[in-house]
């Protein structure tokens, strides 16, 4: 009988002191979190045996590093915010100017009214597409833009596209240069969103390129190249950035987004889109997901 009471008393004693070891461990990592401030890269140990309290430690290193990624998240949305606000402000403030500028010369010189309206309505329109672009680029980055994708014709997109700049195009006397290996080239995607792909590349050509255009398909891709104007060359690497300017002067048309959309929407029918300089030329390349 004395062995077995001993045995018990003994084992009370120990699970006694595993319950305090717990106790103080438990009141230990607490005062750890409660002391630690909010940005630190602090992850709490174990000192214990025993699977439980092991357990619990790892479930709270991965709340606190879930946590630590969150506020490094928030602080790299903060500041992409930032930017983006000073670089739209700049953008918009141009056109913006530019009208009011004209507006205020029409009280002093009524002669030259049909002109100076002329140039207001020019601002303005590119005010709209920069309100366009944004816009646009803002729901793709926020996942509210539904893009249905199907089995779809990618050429007929083009030919609409470049029906809607042939008054751009004629002004700039350039005649696009098509070269098809086949004109019934199909592909996973959207037919919108290929307009809006091809809409925005043409439009490049125009505002960035050095006069010319060339629109090739072949092995169902689609490159279009175009002459580089004399001066630096832009980076292939980070032309679809958004607001990549590769001029050291911000451009005076458009805020650095017509290429970024380009990649977003080309990335959510399941492309790609990339770009590089061949001598003088820079050849912009379109590969969409096989049906």
């Amino acid at each position: 009988m004395l062995p077995t009471l001993i045995l018990a008393l003994a084992a009370l004693g120990i699970a006694l002191w595993r319950l305090a070891s717990y106790r103080g461990q438990m009141l230990e990592m607490a005062r750890v979190l409660e002391e630690a401030p909010a940005e630190s890269n602090l992850r709490l140990t174990v000192r214990m045996s025993g699977g439980a309290p092991r357990r619990l430690c790892r479930a709270v290193n991965v709340r606190l590093e879930s946590g630590q990624q969150l506020r490094r998240e928030t602080m790299r949305q903060e500041r992409e915010l930032k930017y983006t606000m000073a670089c739209i402000s700049h953008d918009i403030r141009t056109p913006l100017a530019g009208a009011t500028g004209y507006l205020q010369l029409l009280d002093g010189e009524p002669d030259r009214r049909e002109e100076y309206l002329g140039i207001v309505k020019k601002r303005l329109e590119e005010l709209e597409g920069l309100l366009d672009e944004l816009f646009l680029y803002t729901r793709l980055q926020g996942g509210s833009l539904p893009l249905e994708c199907r089995e779809a014709a990618v050429l007929p997109p083009l030919w609409e596209a470049l029906a809607e700049f042939y008054p751009q195009l004629e002004a700039a006397d350039v005649q696009p240069e098509l070269r098809f290996d086949r004109e019934d080239v199909r592909a996973w995607a959207n037919a919108e969103a290929l307009g809006r792909v091809y809409r925005n590349l043409i439009a490049n050509a125009l505002h960035h390129g050095g006069g010319g255009l060339a629109i090739s398909a072949r092995d169902g891709a689609i490159c279009f190249s175009n002459p580089l104007p004399p001066g630096p060359a832009p980076d292939p690497d980070h032309m679809f950035d958004r607001f990549y300017q590769h001029s050291p002067a911000r451009g005076k048309r458009g805020a650095g987004l017509g290429l970024a959309i380009v990649r977003e929407l080309m990335e959510r029918m399941g492309g790609q889109v990339n770009a590089r300089i061949a001598g003088n030329e820079l050849q912009i390349r379109l590969t969409f997901r096989k049906i």
